[in-house]
């Protein structure tokens, strides 16, 4: 079976089609085709492309009992600080138990003790706790808009932009950009800063419908990062200080990618919740890239 891949790129391309219903169809030879308009048969074409983040576990709780009681501590194994919210739930014969969460901002590769829970001695302690947790300081500022393109080649079409209606809806991804582009496309930086966070071994739709991906902490507390990424094409690692222009990847089509293309989005905490931010490139997605504002190192 074919898909004609460049013909759904140009349709989702359109201003005017995107607010439309796009339709997908396979003919007696085994081709597939989508278009605008209705034909006997045809499905309509829902674009699939979630930004769901994979649950990393690298924020937690342990806890340290002594004889004054239970320590409770939140370490933070990530490249990143976070904001956390410890919740003491269903405490029994136990002092020390907060009136309402606690929320502290935790910084990258550290712990904190926050409370320590004693013994009434009116029968047996028991208590449980509820963790969130959001990457980011909430405190962040967006000291910039206007970003260079983060790829080499080109040029390309943005197939969906902000406020897409077949995935940029929630408030992760609202202001988030798809470039049709083909698989083993160069990625780079947008913009200098620390990698958090990155995945490479996923093939195909896999497990995670962010792919494989790369996660950026600028130096302003807002994130970059890149999904659908091809698999083990990551070049950097977590923890790494990357340049503006540096070779993070190669695009590809993994996760909840229905064609090749980079998902790319700016990110901060908003208190608890991670959103998108508005932004711009600073040139036309569909011109020649411009290396010497892109970097092409």
């Amino acid at each position: 079976m074919r898909t004609y891949l460049l013909g759904l790129a140009l349709l989702l391309a359109s201003p005017a089609l995107l607010g439309s219903t796009i339709y997908k169809y396979t003919d007696a030879n085994g081709v597939t085709t989508y278009t605008d308009q209705r034909v006997a048969g045809a499905a309509v074409f829902v674009f699939n492309d979630n930004i769901v983040e994979d649950n990393d576990r690298q924020v937690y709780v342990t806890t340290r009992s002594h004889a004054g009681g239970d320590t409770l501590v939140v370490k933070n194994d990530l490249y990143a600080p976070v904001e956390i919210e410890l919740e003491i739930t269903r405490a029994e014969h136990v002092r020390g138990v907060p009136s309402k969460p606690i929320r502290w901002v935790l910084q990258p590769r550290s712990e904190i003790r926050l409370l320590t829970l004693a013994p009434t001695g009116t029968g047996t302690p028991r208590h449980e706790h509820k963790l969130r947790y959001a990457l980011g300081d909430p405190r962040a500022q967006h000291l910039t808009s206007t970003y260079p393109l983060p790829w080499r080649g080109g040029p390309f079409r943005m197939t969906q932009g902000p406020g897409g209606r077949y995935s940029h809806t929630g408030p992760k991804g609202r202001y988030a950009v798809d470039i049709a582009m083909p698989i083993g496309t160069p990625i780079v930086a947008a913009r200098p800063g620390v990698v958090i966070k990155t995945e490479n071994n996923q093939s195909g739709r896999g497990s995670n419908p962010a792919g494989n991906f790369v996660r950026m902490l600028h130096d302003d507390g807002t994130m970059g990062v890149y999904l659908h990424l091809k698999r083990g094409s990551v070049q950097v690692r977590e923890g790494q200080r990357v340049r503006a222009g540096e070779l993070l990847a190669q695009s590809g089509n993994t996760g909840n990618s229905t064609g090749p293309h980079l998902h790319f989005v700016i990110q901060k905490n908003a208190g608890l919740n991670t959103v998108s931010i508005p932004f711009e490139f600073a040139q036309p997605v569909n011109a020649m890239p411009n290396f010497a504002v892109g970097g092409d190192r």
